[in-house]
């Protein structure tokens, strides 16, 4: 049981649909002690971090509620803290990306910056506002995250080019469905009941983001941090919204939809808690999307077997 006081502070830290399946799960008291780490501030470890990067991920919901992830990209710098509470990213999202516009309003974000090269990655969750040149974050929650399942892999080359015309579509065709059956990595945007919103990675074995059909996926939930933002949010507000980055093209793939929790396929796959079903309402893709072509994946020695 987690102590009372420990208890007061979990709760100030995780809404009741994360608090909700920590329970389902047995590991609120992993949760209690993990969540420690959360702050609004932005420690100088995490601010050095977060300049290094090249490429964020920031999710947020469009003007219908639908939520997105998409990609922010510059030279190392163009994210940075400018004070303990506040991120600068001087970049908005590519011509036709489903959140170019959305965020030239206020929003409420949630962020990931991503290192493939050493598998480190920390989220940041707050509200943006925009600038000339990109968003400003007011943050409310900053973490780090453990490194599994990440694909080691590195900058081959920042290539300037103009984007692609986006191609929307209601569901997927046979070339964007292999390319997701051969994704190592891909990025989930949720949010809870009072719209904040939070980005996450997920990461396996090429065929862990299973194709069922042209309009749904599933993958398994491999056990993480036990505070279960991405589910517990999930388990509140079933909007939801991928991106599937193709790292060698520089094209990026954006669905947004619904997403459900399948307690019992617990057992489906090795390593998973549960899967998670995804209703795909509107697909996105973007060819050269970003300057940004990466080499080959090393993938993570603790991915489960698919």
């Amino acid at each position: 049981m987690i102590p009372m006081a420990q208890e007061t502070l979990v709760s100030t830290v995780f809404h009741s649909g994360e608090l909700a399946v920590q329970r389902r799960m047995g590991q609120d008291d992993i949760a209690g002690r993990v969540g420690r780490m959360i702050r609004p501030e932005i420690p100088d470890v995490a601010a050095a971090f977060l300049a290094e990067q090249p490429m964020v991920v920031v999710a947020a919901a469009d003007d219908t509620g639908r939520m997105w992830a998409s990609q922010l990209i510059g030279m190392p710098g163009f994210a940075h803290a400018t004070d303990a509470r506040t991120v600068v990213v001087d970049a908005y999202p590519a011509p036709g990306d489903p959140l170019a516009e959305p965020l030239r309003t206020d929003r409420k974000v949630g962020m990931i910056a991503l290192q493939p090269q050493r598998r480190r990655r920390m989220r940041i969750n707050g509200t943006a506002v925009p600038g000339d040149t990109g968003i400003r974050i007011t943050t409310d929650q900053v973490y780090s995250n453990c490194p599994k399942y990440i694909s080691r892999r590195a900058v081959e080359e920042f290539r300037p080019v103009l984007p692609g015309e986006a191609r929307r579509s209601p569901e997927l065709d046979s070339r964007q469905r292999q390319a997701i059956s051969a994704a190592d990595t891909f990025f989930v945007g949720t949010r809870d009941t009072e719209g904040n919103a939070d980005a996450s990675h997920r990461g396996g074995n090429p065929g862990f983001l299973q194709v069922l059909s042209p309009n749904r996926l599933r993958w398994p939930d491999y056990r993480g941090n036990s505070m279960f933002m991405t589910l517990g949010n999930i388990a509140t507000d079933p909007r939801c919204g991928l991106l599937v980055p193709d790292w060698r093209s520089g094209a990026t793939l954006q669905l947004t939809g619904t997403a459900e929790i399948l307690w019992e396929e617990a057992e489906s796959a090795p390593g998973a808690q549960c899967a998670i079903e995804f209703t795909i309402a509107e697909v996105v893709e973007i060819a050269n999307a970003g300057p940004l072509r990466w080499g080959p994946a090393e993938l993570s020695p603790v991915n489960p077997a698919v």
